[in-house]
């Protein structure tokens, strides 16, 4: 162990695994209690098209990704606000227009690339110190804006209408909170992979759920079971050579169903 410590892939491996797996499973508790899962889903697919759009087009592909995540959530919160468009029906409309598109950008590539399917399935080993750093600050960015607003969004994670009564603008800092599950959702791409980056959201945050009663307790627990799910994941997925972000997704789907059977809510 002491020797796999000392490669620089795995260095910035793990330091990814200690970013991503506390960020993902702090915004993961609002996402879990006000049932946005299919935001996620919705925003990791709409993120991968901006990546491969930045493959093609020459352009780095987080920002494409941050660019066409943000996007989506923007866009979705407008049609909800201006139309009658249901926001879960808005948010499958891009789910399938996303991928559509990635879809295409990969078939207008005149090479194969790696790298974009890396970001499909999750290449966490591969994570160079430019993109480190840039998961490094924007981490950073989203943790600072939950200890800002950590009150308001407890508020509306529980009951929004109440919030906005209470005179909170609770609409804007809801909209907030989207860009921040988006934001989460692109520094942990390369990690995890389109496909499976929502579920680092949803499952630990879920099996907190099980565990704790308070929101605290609840936070606390799912960065316990984020962490070991995406360390224990990422050496699982170098031992026998195991593709990083399925690993790390099955590893934490065992840490729920073992959170549900020690849960004292059953």
């Amino acid at each position: 162990m002491t020797d796999l410590l000392t490669y620089g892939f795995m260095q910035r491996a793990l330091a990814a695994s200690v970013m991503i797996g506390t960020l993902c499973a702090v915004v993961g508790v609002f996402v879990v209690l006000r049932g946005l899962a299919f935001v996620g889903a919705g925003t990791a697919h709409s993120a991968f098209a901006g990546v491969t759009l930045g493959y093609l087009v020459g352009i780095n592909p987080m920002a494409m990704a941050l660019v066409f995540g943000l996007g989506t959530i923007w866009i979705v919160q407008a049609l909800n606000e201006r139309s009658r468009t249901a926001f879960d029906v808005s948010v499958g409309i891009f789910y399938a227009a996303s991928m559509a598109l990635a879809i295409v950008f990969i078939g207008l590539m005149r090479t194969y690339n790696s790298e974009v399917y890396g970001y499909l399935f999750g290449s966490i080993l591969s994570v160079t110190p430019s993109e480190l750093w840039t998961i490094g600050l924007l981490s950073a960015v989203a943790l600072t804006c939950l200890a800002l607003f950590f009150k308001e969004f407890h508020f509306i994670a529980f009951d929004q209408e109440m919030a906005a009564a209470s005179g909170i603008p609770a609409t804007r800092l809801f909209f907030l909170l989207l860009n921040l599950v988006g934001l989460t959702i692109v520094i942990a791409l390369k990690a995890v992979g389109a496909l499976l980056v929502f579920a680092l959201l949803i499952i630990p945050a879920a099996a907190a759920y099980q565990l704790a009663s308070r929101l605290w307790t609840m936070i606390l627990w799912a960065v316990g079971v984020g962490l070991t799910s995406t360390i224990g994941g990422l050496l699982l997925s170098y031992a026998f050579d195991l593709p990083s972000g399925a690993t790390i997704t099955l590893l934490a789907t065992a840490l729920f169903f073992l959170a549900v059977l020690a849960s004292p809510k059953r």
